[in-house]
C-alpha cells in the first residue's frame, strides 16, 4: 500500500537528517476587538474565520456554537444546523484556522489558540443573545476542542456541551509503534504529507455524503505529519481532561465508529462520570459510525439534541442513553 511504504521508508531515516521540529501557528498579537459579522468572525489578532448561520424565522429559543471535525470545514453542519433552526434553535460554525477558507489553510494552530477562539466567539454570541441559553456542539476534532476549552478557568459559562463522537484517541491508549512512528516523521519530515489512501476504515453508512466531501475542494485530502502530530497532542489534552470538565453534557458515539476507538473513549468516559455523572448524558447509537450527525440515522441524533436542549427529558427519544447504561454498567 502506497501510504504504508511511505512511513516505513520515512521511519527509517535518521532523525538527524533534516533536525526539524513539529511546528504550529498560533495567534498573532491582539490588535482589535473580535468581531462577529455576516459571515466572517473576526478574531482578536485580526484573523478572518468564515462564519456559516442558520437562524430561524423567529427569537431564537437557544443557540449552538458547533465545532468541525479534522480536515473538515464549517459546511459539516448544514443539515443539522437547517433541522435545529426550524426547531427554534440558532446555530453557528465557523472555519477553524488552517481548515476551509480559513487561514493557514492545512497548517496546525495549537490546542489553546483554538480554544482562545472559541472562548471569543462565545462571547460575542452571549452579546447578541443576552437572554437565551448558549450551547457548544463539538464533532470529532471540534469536541477536542470543546473539552480542552471548558477545562479552562478563563472559559465563559455556557448552558451546556454536546460531544459528538469526540476525538479522545490519546497517545496514552496507541501502540508503542504508532506512536514512536508518528514522533520520528515529526521530528524528521515534519512537511511531509499523507493522504490515507490504504488506510480502509468507514466513517459513515452515508456513502453519497462521503462522495460529496471526496468532491469537496474545501475538505483537506493531505495532512501535512506536523498538523497530525498537533491534533495528537490536543486528543491527549482531552483525554486527561476528564476529570476536569463540569457542567451539563450530553456525549454522542456510535458502536460502529472506526475512526475513535472504544477503549480511549469508555475509558474517558468512566474518569468523567465519577466527577459529573449527575450533569451527564450518554448515548451509545447501535448503528451509528464516526459521523453521526451526517449517517444515514442522522435525524435520530439531531431530534435526541434538540430534545436535550429544548425539554432536557429523563429518557431521549430513541433510547440510545438507556443502551448507553447498559454497556457501560457491562464494562
Amino acid at each position: 500500500m502506497k501510504l504504508r511504504s511511505t512511513l516505513i521508508a520515512a521511519l527509517l531515516l535518521p532523525i538527524t537528517l533534516s533536525g526539524c521540529m513539529p511546528m504550529t501557528y498560533p495567534l498573532g498579537v491582539k490588535n482589535s476587538a473580535a468581531q462577529l459579522g455576516e459571515n466572517i468572525f473576526l478574531t482578536e489578532d485580526g484573523a478572518s474565520l468564515p462564519l456559516r448561520h442558520w437562524l430561524p424565522k423567529t427569537e431564537p429559543r437557544a443557540v449552538i456554537i458547533a465545532l468541525h471535525g479534522f480536515n473538515d470545514y464549517s459546511r459539516f453542519f448544514d443539515m443539522p444546523g437547517a433541522y435545529f433552526s426550524k426547531q427554534g434553535i440558532a446555530c453557528f460554525a465557523y472555519d477553524q484556522r488552517g481548515f476551509g477558507l480559513a487561514p493557514k489553510r492545512g497548517l496546525w494552530a495549537g490546542a489553546e489558540t483554538y480554544s482562545k477562539d472559541l472562548q471569543a466567539l462565545v462571547r460575542l454570541v452571549k452579546q447578541r443573545y443576552p437572554k437565551r441559553p448558549v450551547y457548544l456542539l463539538g464533532e470529532s476534532m471540534g469536541g477536542a476542542v470543546v473539552i480542552t476549552a471548558m477545562s479552562r478557568s478563563d472559559m465563559p459559562e455556557v448552558a451546556g456541551i454536546i460531544l459528538a463522537a469526540p476525538a479522545l484517541w490519546a497517545r496514552s491508549t496507541m501502540p508503542w509503534y504508532q506512536t514512536s512512528l508518528l514522533w520520528t516523521l515529526a521530528h524528521s519530515l515534519p512537511w511531509l504529507t499523507l493522504t490515507g489512501e490504504g488506510v480502509h476504515v468507514v466513517a459513515s453508512d452515508n456513502t453519497d455524503m462521503l462522495r460529496a466531501l471526496g468532491r469537496d475542494p474545501l475538505v483537506i485530502k493531505s495532512t501535512r505529519v506536523e498538523t497530525v502530530y498537533g491534533l495528537t497532542d490536543l486528543m491527549d489534552a482531552a483525554f486527561s481532561s476528564a476529570s476536569l470538565l463540569r457542567g451539563n453534557t450530553l456525549m454522542l458515539y456510535g458502536e460502529k465508529d472506526e475512526i475513535i476507538p472504544k477503549e480511549p473513549t469508555y475509558a474517558f468516559l468512566q474518569r468523567f462520570l465519577e466527577t459529573n455523572s449527575t450533569a451527564t448524558t450518554v448515548a451509545i447509537y447501535q448503528h451509528g459510525y464516526h459521523m453521526l450527525l451526517r449517517d444515514l440515522q442522522a435525524p435520530t441524533t439531531w431530534k435526541d439534541i434538540e430534545a436535550w436542549i429544548n425539554v432536557n427529558p429523563a429518557k431521549l427519544p430513541s433510547g440510545a442513553d438507556n443502551r448507553a447504561r447498559q454497556l457501560l454498567s457491562s464494562r
